[in-house]
């Protein structure tokens, strides 16, 4: 299935940005910082994976959503929020096998996953790798197969990121995302700074380098994927494009695709409402 979403589609519900309060939460042996939300052991499990640069509050708005029905899980990637580095040059299954250990520390045995940007990818490898432990996944603002042109481009920014540190391209990062003085999505954009300017220099540019060289890891694997997988992306996002949603759905046996129209790169934050809809809707059919 390939669909379109309206921007201006009316939910009824407006986002709340407020910071929740977490029923429990820790640090695993391993380092991993954690949050739970919602009724432990009444709704089904959900975990949030956020992207390259980001931490768990990026998802704000989601769990308060969320939170009210499921059992939400949310972590900082390493290197990221209150997560430790990990060692050595890292690669895609190493974040795939945090969330594996994150899942074995609190006792979760199956949970439907939700990732955004890199977090989409460390979503599907842990989809591919753990079929039985993954119930379902949604792969936001993914990448996939970049161009030659879209290829140079983010190799370029990961090396500014590896010697110059985040500053060297900060606003060009926020530009890509939200595009240029939309006063609507001025909230936004301020969270995404705020997190940009906090995340660990190392942290980033390590996950930014597998970020840089995972567009193509999943290729040939997608026709072998289990679960149901949902690839949901915005409009007018550059380098998560529509064309790659739809291409990735293609290949999955149980792919759908969706496209939140007037919407970029961080569309979880400019239309929450929105996506909070769209991944609830995702999230119960799941179960069918």
């Amino acid at each position: 299935m390939q669909a379109d979403l309206r921007a201006d589609l009316s939910v009824g519900v407006q986002a709340d940005f407020s910071t929740p309060v977490p029923k429990t939460f820790g640090i695993t042996p391993q380092g991993t910082a954690w949050r739970r939300y919602g009724s432990d052991g009444q709704g089904a499990p959900v975990v949030l994976i956020h992207g390259v640069g980001m931490a768990k509050d990026v998802w704000t708005p989601q769990i308060n959503d969320l939170a009210a029905d499921f059992d939400v899980l949310v972590y900082d990637m390493w290197g990221h929020g209150q997560s430790a580095l990990v060692e050595g040059p890292p690669a895609l299954s190493q974040y795939a096998q945090q969330l594996r250990d994150l899942l074995d520390t609190i006792g979760l045995a199956q949970v439907r996953v939700v990732g955004h940007s890199m977090g989409a990818l460390v979503a599907l490898e842990f989809a591919l790798e753990c079929p039985a432990r993954c119930t379902g996944v949604v792969a936001m603002n993914a990448v996939f197969t970049r161009s030659e042109e879209q290829r140079l481009l983010v190799h370029q920014r990961a090396s500014e990121l590896l010697h110059h540190g985040i500053q060297a391209n900060l606003d060009d990062t926020l530009k890509r995302w939200f595009g240029i003085g939309n006063p609507d999505t001025a909230l936004a954009e301020a969270l995404s700074r705020k997190l940009l300017q906090e995340v660990n220099r190392q942290g980033y540019a390590s996950a930014y380098q597998v970020f840089a060289t995972s567009d193509a890891v999943h290729a040939p694997r997608l026709p072998q994927l289990q679960p149901p997988a949902l690839f949901f992306t915005g409009e007018f996002d550059p380098n998560s494009t529509p064309a790659m949603s739809y291409e990735m759905a293609r290949l999955a046996p149980r792919g759908s695709a969706l496209v939140l129209m007037g919407h970029r790169h961080m569309m979880s934050l400019t239309a929450p409402e929105e996506v909070s809809l769209v991944l609830r809707d995702a999230l119960n059919h799941f179960t069918e």
